[in-house]
């Protein structure tokens, strides 16, 4: 007798379910936004600079900036991340995988 809790998932890995909801792309980048956010704080730190130090460096906004450390905010351009790297004395490197 089959269970009700049967499941077409048992087997498959997190991902694959997460890929077959159509949700994978969203879920990874939400999580490479938190650890690039987590980064630029960390090297923020390393270097002493407050958000607007930063911002004034990088020449933006500091409303800018806030997006750039908001790990719930995926929508950051890769001209904003490159400053932001340069600025901190890091290159933003993007690979393919």
């Amino acid at each position: 007798m089959k269970s009700e809790f049967t499941s077409k998932h048992i087997g498959s890995t997190f991902d694959d379910f997460l890929a077959e909801d159509e949700l994978l792309a969203d879920v990874e980048a939400v999580a490479l936004k938190r650890v690039i956010a987590f980064q630029i704080e960390q090297e923020m730190r390393r270097s002493g600079l407050t958000k607007t130090e930063l911002a004034a460096r990088m020449e933006t906004s500091r409303s800018a900036v806030d997006r750039l450390l908001d790990p719930e905010n995926p929508a950051v351009t890769l001209r904003t991340l490159q400053r932001a790297a340069g600025v901190l004395g890091k290159r933003l490197r993007l690979e393919l995988v």
